[in-house]
């Protein structure tokens, strides 16, 4: 079970990256033909370029997370400092997507209609929302590892130790 785990995970991971490749190309493509054709601006066809690169870079950490954490190191016992750090790169590279991609299109529909801002807005308004939400995941989860990682040291020194042997009581001389 652990093999085929791995190897849907992988397939994932590989599909996850010719998609974030396929979105590169793309928009490379689409500036490409932008910039021949004279109807179209060079700066729109530079932002949908950015909105491509973002969206694909996006994609490839989820296919990066995906196939360190569940392929190369499968079911390991993890600790849950280890896991929060991964869960914060992660979720980082995620918020640094949203709002750049948010920016991008600030910036477009400020160029084609003011009226539409209120969209990007709320973009940005839901990446600082997640970003609070991560920071307070980060807070909660320290504090909690410090309370157990102090009882789990506890424990393990409590074990470490050989346990002494009792002696009997002195007996009482009549």
């Amino acid at each position: 079970m652990i093999i085929l785990n791995r190897l849907v995970f992988g397939a994932a991971s590989l599909l996850l990256l010719l998609l974030a490749l396929g979105l590169v190309w793309l928009g490379l493509g689409d500036a490409w033909q932008a910039v021949r054709s004279p109807d179209q601006s060079g700066a729109d066809a530079i932002l949908d370029v950015l909105g491509y690169v973002i969206v694909a870079i996006a994609v490839f950490d989820v296919a990066k997370y995906l196939f360190e954490d569940e392929v190369r190191r499968g079911s390991e016992r993890r600790s849950a400092a280890e896991a929060r750090r991964s869960l914060t790169k992660f979720l980082s590279t995620i918020i640094i997507a949203v709002f750049l991609e948010a920016l991008v299109v600030v910036f477009k529909t400020a160029r084609e209609d003011v009226a539409l801002l209120v969209y990007p807005t709320a973009l940005l308004i839901a990446a600082v929302v997640v970003l609070v939400g991560l920071g307070a995941y980060q807070r909660f989860s320290a504090t909690v590892e410090e309370k157990v990682g102090d009882d789990d040291a506890a424990d393990e020194r409590r074990d470490a130790q050989p346990t002494p042997k009792r002696r009997p009581p002195p007996r009482k001389k009549a």
